[in-house]
């Protein structure tokens, strides 16, 4: 599958922990990405300078839906599904 012209998605509702240029901290979840550009395609693609974990991503089905709004709606629920829990290394 090839990503869909214009979708984004993947450069919105994830976070990203690694750094990206212009953000060296990365990115928070639902924060839009500075590579992406206003028609939301990726700045850095095909760049030394794109992260792995964008270079790695790879669009499917079920992450795409058939729309950019499917594919943000999946993408924060995983995030959230993912996210570290606040008991997460606590001792009782």
């Amino acid at each position: 599958m090839d990503c869909r012209v214009g979708c984004g998605a993947c450069c919105i509702a994830p976070s990203i922990s690694s750094a990206i240029p212009g953000m060296p901290d990365g990115k928070p979840a639902g924060v839009r990405c500075v590579q992406l550009s206003s028609d939301n395609r990726c700045l850095l693609f095909g760049r030394p300078e794109r992260p792995a974990v964008c270079r790695d991503l790879r669009p499917s089905e079920s992450m795409c839906g058939r729309t950019a709004d499917q594919a943000c709606a999946y993408l924060a629920r995983l995030e959230r599904l993912t996210e570290p829990s606040e008991s997460v290394g606590r001792t009782v």
